[in-house]
């Protein structure tokens, strides 16, 4: 069982929980919303942190008392995605993330998962020659030729397409 955190030089393990949902990729907006809205999902220098996977099947079959009415078949709905992101430890922001959570879902019967779990955080120290780090190497990340971090552009944002 997770009970505590630990450091390195570089990094803070700190005792989190992750939330993870399943919802169609068209309600994701909308219920992320609703939980940046209770929580900043903050993580260092950036916020509204999570993860989106790509779309998948979810497969499921309505019984007895389903909004959809009782089915025999079983459904196969495509561009379903589950998101994850992490919150602090705390039973009552849980509950009220759980609750935005349900009230923007779609579903009568969403998934919600939450787990405890050690995750990183940075200490912020100063690794602006790390060769490692996006703004000293090639990629979509950085226009080329820019290579210092107070220098390098920013990711295009979601609310800009």
């Amino acid at each position: 069982m997770i009970d505590s955190g630990f450091e390195t030089r570089s990094v803070r393990m700190e005792l989190l929980l992750l939330v993870t949902f399943q919802a169609p990729a068209a309600d994701v907006e909308r219920i992320m919303e609703a939980v940046v809205a209770i929580t900043p999902l903050r993580m260092g220098k950036y916020d509204a942190n999570a993860y989106q996977s790509a779309q998948g099947i979810e497969r499921y079959r309505p019984l007895e008392g389903a909004a959809a009415g009782a089915e025999t078949e079983l459904r196969r709905r495509p561009g379903t995605v589950e998101v994850s992101f992490e919150i602090a430890d705390d039973q009552a922001l849980a509950a009220r993330v759980v609750e935005a959570i349900f009230q923007a879902h779609s579903y009568q019967e969403p998934v919600i998962r939450i787990q405890p779990l050690l995750a990183s955080r940075s200490k912020g120290l100063d690794d602006r020659a790390n060769p490692n780090r996006w703004w000293n190497t090639t990629g979509d990340w950085k226009k080329a030729g820019e290579g210092r971090p107070d220098k390098a552009p920013r990711p295009e944002s979601v609310a800009a397409e």
